[in-house]
């Protein structure tokens, strides 16, 4: 047998076929089950002209058809290109034709925006996910195509620090790197445990750490579709949930649903937060039911979680993001190379078996981070004298809302072609639910409302990226010796823009 993601999905399906695999509001798919269906629509997708190393794009929502599809694409041999369904027709456009990706499997509602990407000269035959949908029940079929532990098997794109999409690879190799490693470590994840997920499958926590993880460990994840608190909670206790994952947003409205206080939460073995710092209040309300949140510090280019808070630590350091982990090594550096004496602060490095081998069809975005055998996050951080990390800011601009990656410089790029803007700088506005949001400082000419940079943005990207804040000033931005617009000034001089400036969105 191979050493694969499909291959151990192959092992739990003979072995203990019965286990719940995946669990959903509408009912649970079992390991056999998902063995066979996976290997059903594998085989119908080789029949259909799939081969080894094609990319293949999967659009739609947390449903048992996209998790068996997730499968599928893989053990047809082809190369899996999550996409997320919030992104507008041009985000996609650019996602396909820099994957390269010939086909899209998509699921009903989506029709209108794919005709939109089409038509914005993207090439691909599309799939539709109710079809492949249609192949859960039948006879056995543990069809699959095997592909070597090093080769590419799915490709997450990222905003990046210059703007544009970057392609992570995930090999076999990786990816079963990753669950070994965590497994280690976390006492929810292990065979037969239970994890539920609150977030989309197309992110890493959801595919990653979540699908492809518990394939490898013969867990089960019990999946919503959307975020409701009140049911959240409830699943906790009711599924008897070990472990789970997300942003301080998800933490937060689930301690604020009224079934929280009177849940059993005692069975929660691993609960880690990311995306954003996590208020102290927070904390202390999981704490007084017995669960730890620990921090984490993580990348989609270091596996999703590079080094979380040890458990019987995170009440006294509730700051730290921990240590590295079993076999990944974190350092903390100077510009020069050296490393950072305790307390101070440096770019974060990151060295192990989970680092990505690089980015797609990117030789030298890959060689600018990976370098001497060390992954360079363009991540500030400290490490105090016992090795422990904390996060402290960011070298590159992205900014972080609700734990989603959101890049300035795209922002910047669709502002600065409305008619009026003379300068934009887009920075990150602290926001009590996200962490963050996006703000857009501009120097325009007379006339340029705020109405009128919010319109455009909603029809060139995704919600969740549309500046919150727009200030038309009648002044040039500040400027560095090099003639880069500064964003440090900007920055200082805005640091109070939701009290100063209203909301426009």
């Amino acid at each position: 047998m191979a050493t694969s993601i499909a291959s151990a999905l192959e092992w739990w399906g003979r072995t203990q076929g019965d286990r719940e695999a995946l669990v959903f509001a509408d009912g649970a798919v079992s390991y056999r089950e998902l063995r066979d269906w996976s290997g059903r629509i594998a085989r119908r997708l080789v029949d259909d002209g799939v081969a080894p190393g094609d990319r293949v794009a999967l659009l739609g929502g947390n449903t048992a058809g996209w998790a068996a599809a997730a499968f599928g694409v893989i053990k047809a041999g082809a190369i899996l290109i999550p996409l997320n369904p919030r992104l507008v027709a041009a985000e996609m456009h650019t996602l396909l034709e820099s994957a390269g990706a010939g086909v899209v499997i998509a699921d009903a509602g989506f029709e209108a925006i794919l005709k939109e990407v089409e038509e914005l000269g993207a090439v691909f035959r599309p799939v539709e996910l109710t079809e492949l949908g249609a192949l859960r029940d039948g006879p056995a079929e543990p069809f699959r195509v095997e592909r070597g532990p090093d080769e590419t098997l799915a490709v997450m794109f990222t905003s990046g620090s210059t703007g544009l999409s970057k392609g992570v690879i995930l090999t076999n190799r990786t990816l079963l790197n990753i669950a070994f490693e965590a497994s280690l470590t976390e006492e929810g994840l292990h065979p037969g445990g239970r994890t539920l997920l609150l977030l989309p499958f197309c992110f890493t926590p959801g595919l990653v750490w979540g699908l492809y993880m518990h394939a490898v460990l013969g867990g089960t994840l019990v999946v919503e579709a959307d975020l409701n608190p009140s049911r959240a909670v409830r699943q906790l206790e009711e599924q008897r949930i070990e472990a789970i994952f997300g942003v301080p947003l998800i933490y937060e409205v689930m301690a604020k649903a009224p079934e929280f206080a009177g849940a059993d939460l005692s069975g929660l073995r691993t609960a880690t937060v990311g995306g954003a710092a996590v208020p102290g209040p927070l904390l202390e309300a999981w704490a007084d039911k017995g669960v730890a949140l620990r921090q984490i510090y993580g990348m989609v280019e270091g596996g999703g979680t590079v080094t979380a808070t040890l458990r019987h630590e995170a009440a006294a350091h509730p700051d730290s993001c921990g240590i590295g982990s079993v076999f990944t090594e974190i350092k903390v550096v100077r510009e020069d190379g050296t490393e950072c004496e305790p307390g101070e602060a440096g770019q974060i490095l990151v060295r192990g078996p989970s680092v990505t081998p690089g980015y797609w069809n990117d030789p030298d975005g890959t060689a600018q981070v990976l370098r001497d055998g060390w992954l360079h996050s363009g991540d500030l951080g400290r490490r105090d004298a016992d090795g422990r990390l904390t996060f402290v800011d960011r070298l590159k601009d992205l900014i972080i809302s609700g734990g989603i990656n959101i890049s300035p410089v795209e922002l910047e790029a669709v502002i600065a072609r409305i008619d009026g803007v003379e300068e934009v700088a887009v920075i990150a506005a602290r926001d009590d639910r996200f962490g963050e949001t996006p703000a857009a400082v501009i120097y325009g000419r007379a006339g340029l409302q705020p109405a009128d940079v919010v319109a455009e943005c909603d029809r060139r990207v995704a919600g969740y990226k549309v500046p919150r804040y727009v200030v038309v000033r009648d002044r040039p931005l500040p400027r560095l010796p090099n003639g880069k617009i500064s964003k440090r000034e900007i920055r200082a001089e805005y640091a109070d823009i939701t009290t100063r400036h209203p909301r426009v969105r």
